[in-house]
């Protein structure tokens, strides 16, 4: 049976809050130390931000990208320190699953800035299906597995501005965190249905 949610149901959610630590990174050098710190991780939530743009063909580069642990969030600054090699590095490996949902719009924005090759990646919109989940959007998905709204107030806000909000940082730390919460509810999901039929 396919798993769906509407407006309504959706809106009597209360509203989830990532809880973790948040870092912001705004420093080449700080940016080189939280890669390192993510290398230790086999499995990543992946987002990224862009300033809105409200003029007709003018787009914006992604100004933050989001890579989040279970408990921690680290905001990579780009319009502060660039797509450095590090970063680029770390979104090309293999070995390293990151977790996002609508990537395709994702990796054709950064591509505006640097030519990379995006390895590792898994989209929540692509697996989703197999979970007979008929809604594609993060919020949908997200209140269909946990019965918790995510909110996309922040969505449009500056995020070129010089100093990020604690609202808006919440919002961006939240989107890649359920993510990677999603993939693993899916994943424990799949195992215990394997372990039904065994």
């Amino acid at each position: 049976m396919e798993r769906t949610i509407t407006k309504e149901e959706l809106n009597k959610f209360t509203i989830e809050e990532f809880n973790g630590t948040i870092t912001e990174v705004d420093t080449i050098n700080s940016a080189e130390k939280a890669i390192d710190y993510l290398y230790q991780f086999k499995c990543l939530g992946f987002d990224t931000e862009t300033r809105p743009s409200f003029k007709k063909g003018k787009v914006n580069g992604v100004a933050l990208i989001q890579l989040a642990t279970e408990n921690t969030c680290i905001l990579f600054r780009l319009n502060k320190i660039g797509f450095i090699p590090g970063l680029e590095k770390l979104l090309s490996d293999p070995n390293i699953t990151k977790v996002g949902l609508s990537l395709r719009d994702d990796f054709h924005t950064l591509r505006r800035t640097v030519n990379f090759e995006p390895q590792g990646f898994i989209d929540l919109q692509s697996i989703a299906k197999e979970y007979n989940i008929a809604d594609t959007s993060l919020q949908k998905i997200y209140a269909i597995l946990f019965n918790k709204k995510i909110s996309k107030n922040q969505r449009l806000s500056n995020w070129e501005a010089d100093v990020l909000t604690e609202p808006q940082k919440a919002y961006a730390a939240l989107d890649a965190w359920a993510c990677l919460k999603i993939y693993n509810e899916l994943n424990s999901q799949n195992k215990e249905k394997k372990h039904e039929n065994n």
